[in-house]
């Protein structure tokens, strides 16, 4: 059985959110040939895709040819919108989270959902959690890494995940035992590395690790010791950097240890006990997975591919099983039943 943490999933039409809320930045799709459409922001088009974005069938076509039981759908990552008037974006998140939950209605042992929510305005995104689990059956959430600079309430700085004003977020996903899935976005440098898809390989990974200690330092997780969180990409360059960031904790407490006493390995696996966060297996590199098997044990990874844009895995699961030093009770694990743990499947 494999349940793929990490899709991304659109409607195949919505209004013209620029003319709705009156104001631009939004997202249109111009169906300019069939079975493609392009991701439009003003007259700059972000990114082409195919109807395998908005169509379950063709969904689930893919799904049987690459044996995938169940995907977990989640908007794709600019669709956020945490820039936008908070009345805005609940607007928004609802549409695309009721369009989600319509999905799985239709075929709930192949699909599972996570919602979008206003991240600009805590008590509105706690108040969407809360319809989506309750009310449309939805796991969680899927969240940025951090909450963009707002024009519109005058805002000019991002807020990390540390932001005492996310409490109420955490709070409630807590309560609701629901699962949140912190994917990156709006990423880190983009101004000085525009050429190379540098964004996208090199930003995105900063951008996750960035998430990772500003939790950990901000000491989220003990203040929500049942809240449940994963990170796409395999936590990004966390993995590869945590010597540095274990070191530097012990080096300058006093920059370092100001509102978190714990080390940053004291979240990682011990022994037995996994870490204290989950990750996605999307890394693209055997050396790479051993690193995530070793850092946060098998009990926290969870099968992800990105599916279905080009930087995931294109055979899901394919890393995985190619992997011989990986037991099959670990691989079954890593393929199924880590993700269902953290859905509460």
């Amino acid at each position: 059985m494999k349940i793929d943490l990490h899709t991304h999933i659109l409607p195949r039409d919505w209004p013209d959110l620029d003319a709705k809320y009156g104001y631009a930045g939004f997202v249109r799709l111009d169906h300019y040939k069939p079975c493609c459409a392009r991701m439009m922001i003003g007259d700059r088009a972000f990114r082409e895709i195919t109807d395998n974005v908005w169509d379950p069938k063709r969904r689930l076509e893919d799904c049987d040819r690459d044996g995938v039981s169940l995907q977990v759908l989640s908007t794709v990552p600019v669709m956020f919108s945490y820039w936008a008037k908070p009345a805005d974006a609940l607007d928004l998140s609802r549409r695309l989270n009721d369009h989600i939950a319509e999905v799985v209605r239709a075929d709930p042992t192949r699909f599972a959902g996570l919602a979008t929510i206003p991240m600009q305005d805590p008590d509105l995104a706690a108040g969407e959690l809360e319809r989506c689990v309750r009310e449309l059956g939805l796991r969680g959430a899927q969240i940025g890494t951090h909450v963009d600079a707002n024009p519109h309430s005058g805002r000019v700085d991002s807020l990390n995940l540390d932001n005492a004003s996310l409490q109420p977020i955490w709070s409630a996903a807590e309560q609701l035992d629901a699962s949140i899935f912190v994917h990156p976005w709006d990423m880190l440098g983009k101004e000085r590395m525009p050429k190379y898809w540098l964004p996208w390989l090199v930003g995105m990974p900063a951008e996750t690790s960035l998430a990772i200690c500003s939790m950990i330092f901000g000491g989220v997780f003990e203040r929500f010791p049942k809240l449940r969180v994963a990170f796409a990409h395999g936590g990004g360059a966390f993995p590869g950097t945590i010597g540095r960031i274990e070191h530097g904790f012990h080096m300058r407490p006093d920059l370092c240890a100001i509102d978190s006493k714990g080390s940053p390995k004291s979240y990682l696996a011990d022994g037995d006990t996994p870490a204290r966060f989950y990750v996605d297996s999307l890394v693209h590199n055997p050396d790479a997975l051993r690193l995530l098997i070793n850092l946060f044990g098998a009990q926290r990874i969870a099968l992800g591919t990105d599916y279905p844009f080009p930087l995931g895995e294109e055979h899901p699961g394919e890393l995985i099983e190619s992997m011989e030093e990986i037991s099959s009770q670990q691989k079954t694990q890593l393929l199924s039943e880590t993700a269902r743990e953290f859905l509460r499947l």
